[in-house]
């Protein structure tokens, strides 16, 4: 990928000082990490310690809240423990994410010593480098607390952090770091948590984090050769300048490449640009000494969610056209076909669609406005879905097989070949839907009413696989019935769920929010995203919730022009 050189504009002074000003909070030589910092610099809050004369349960609690500030090898939970514990407790790995937790005094104890047993329901766990990792099972340990000097210390516990959900999301904040697909052409984003300090820059802890590569759970779905591998390293924000070694052996192509994941990684984090950049002292290329996001337009993750996403309906077997109050049949085929059961469309207007005949199901590719081909046939045939970035076309036939059709380059021909789902196991192997993320990262899958979500790697045979399979979601208890990617890569999902028929699940599982439930009601079977406004169909109609709809609680509404009709969204992303 060449990037064109950016045409250079005379810069006044006042634009300099203001550049200046604004960057001259950020510290120098800093290297803080994602979750736990030991420089000696930085203190704990102020305000964590134990409380004098506490009580033994009401302690151990605030140990618990303390539990989640890891600076200073997290020196506010230390100092509740005793000497002796403290010089002991190494509590080694990322800590371990509970729903909540419960605390039950033991039978016996006296007026020196008590044991408690701690108890909730583990949902997660942020590795060394901030991702999280959901897991659903019991959690239990033992705390023993002994009186020192009159005042209640925690004198015996596991070697683990363990922190409620909650203290996750008012200490740490998510940010995506973005890593190059495994062709090199598109950046996904590997979510990381990151903990909220006034004693660390956001920016230096994003860039040394980029600098470490991708997290274990999405490295199989990015490039094998990247600008984190070894012996490239980030100096720090030196003099005014974000500073890297070791980029001798990268032409200019490589350090733009470079340069659009730094940019687009601090720009989508809130940090504004322009970013001065220097590779070995000198600039990322010619006319580059400052980054902005205009440089790496064609690059934006998040593209998705700037563009106007055209809207469709699938009504009785027909693909209409929603335009402002009207819905009329689209041009092509699909207008007219009448058996239609799935589809899925691109911006661009390439359309596939299931068709249902007799006992059998037929895959179409094809446009929207025009033609359609028969690529397959099946017993059974999942809703379509476009393998973004590319033209692949993912489905599943027969409940358990995954298949992806794309396009040969040299022919024109359309060439089916079989997902490897070696990794999935019994209880996600059988998929009502499967749907890729805008990325091509990722798929989320629906397995008897459960939520999965795994990466999409391309093996040596250039088979793509799925793999690091997760469980999302388990709160909705096996209720899911659809599933859709939203353009921001998090997911919508439709349920049997009376109270709350549709939720958002963030991009890694961590946070599983329910939308408003006014006017719309169980089961939602179908469910699609613009950036704008999230579609769902329950018993009686589609309907629509715009997006500050969602935050202020509003009530979803017919669409003008399908009012009463019960139609399947399909929006062309």
């Amino acid at each position: 990928m060449i990037f064109p050189r950016r045409l250079l504009a005379a810069t006044s002074v006042a634009a300099t000082m203001v550049l200046l000003t604004s960057c001259a909070t950020l510290p120098t030589n800093n290297a803080p990490q994602a979750l736990r910092t030991f420089d000696a610099a930085t203190e704990m809050p102020t305000e964590m310690g134990p409380e004098p004369d506490a009580e033994a349960d009401l302690l151990l609690r605030d140990f618990y809240v303390a539990s989640a500030h890891p600076v200073s090898d997290y020196a506010a939970a230390r100092s509740y423990l005793t000497a002796d514990a403290n010089g002991q407790w190494n509590p080694g790995n990322g800590p371990l994410i509970v729903d909540r937790l419960n605390i039950t005094a033991t039978a016996g104890g006296d007026a020196n010593e008590r044991a408690f047993t701690i108890r909730g329901r583990l949902v997660g766990r942020l590795s060394d480098g901030g991702a999280y990792e959901t897991d659903n099972a019991a959690y239990e340990a033992t705390i023993v607390m002994t009186r020192v000097d009159g005042q209640w210390r925690v004198s015996s516990l596991p070697e683990e952090i363990v922190i409620e959900r909650t203290e996750l999301l008012n200490h740490y904040e998510p940010h995506d770091l973005f890593f190059y697909n495994s062709n090199g052409r598109t950046l996904i984003p590997d979510r990381r948590w990151v903990y909220s300090s006034r004693d660390q820059s956001l920016d230096t802890v994003l860039i040394s984090m980029l600098m470490e590569g991708p997290s274990e759970k999405i490295a199989p779905a990015t490039a094998t050769a990247d600008a984190s591998a070894s012996g490239h390293a980030f100096s720090g924000y030196n003099n005014g300048v974000y500073t890297f070694t070791g980029f001798q052996d990268f032409d200019a192509d490589e350090r733009l490449r470079f340069g659009a994941q730094l940019t687009w990684t601090l720009s989508y984090a809130g940090l504004p640009g322009p970013y001065p950049v220097a590779l070995d002292d000198a600039p990322v290329a010619d006319g580059y000494e400052e980054l902005t996001t205009e440089d790496f337009a064609d690059l934006n993750p998040r593209l998705a969610t700037t563009k106007v996403a055209p809207l469709y309906a699938l009504t009785e077997g027909r693909v209409l056209s929603v335009v402002a109050s009207e819905a009329s049949p689209v041009e092509g085929q699909l207008g007219t076909m009448g058996d239609i059961a799935a589809a899925d469309i691109t911006s661009e207007g390439a359309a596939a669609a299931v068709r249902r005949q007799g006992n059998e199901m037929a895959l179409l590719v094809g446009r929207v406005d025009g033609q359609m081909q028969e690529i397959l046939r099946a017993d059974s045939l999942t809703r379509p879905s476009f393998g973004r970035p590319s033209s692949g076309i993912w489905t599943v036939t027969g409940g358990d097989t995954v298949v992806r059709v794309s396009q040969s380059t040299a022919s024109g021909e359309f060439v089916e070949s079989e997902v490897d789902t070696s990794q999935l196991s019994e209880e996600n192997r059988h998929m009502s839907e499967l749907q890729v993320s805008p990325s091509g990262a990722r798929v989320a899958m629906l397995s008897e009413g459960r939520l999965f979500v795994g990466i999409v790697a391309t093996q040596s045979n250039d088979v793509p696989a799925i793999v690091n399979v997760e469980e999302y979601a388990v709160e909705l208890d096996g209720s899911s019935l659809a599933v859709e990617w939203n353009p921001d890569g998090s997911l919508v999902v439709g349920t049997a769920n009376p109270d709350t028929p549709v939720w958002r699940v963030e991009l890694d599982g961590s946070v599983v929010t329910p939308l408003p439930a006014s006017n719309i009601v169980a089961p939602v079977v179908a469910v699609a995203a613009s950036p704008s406004t999230v579609y769902a169909t329950d018993g009686m109609a589609m309907r629509q919730l715009s997006a500050d709809g969602i935050s202020t609680g509003s009530s979803w509404r017919d669409i003008p022009g399908l009012r009463g009709v019960r139609s399947a969204p399909i929006v062309a992303n």
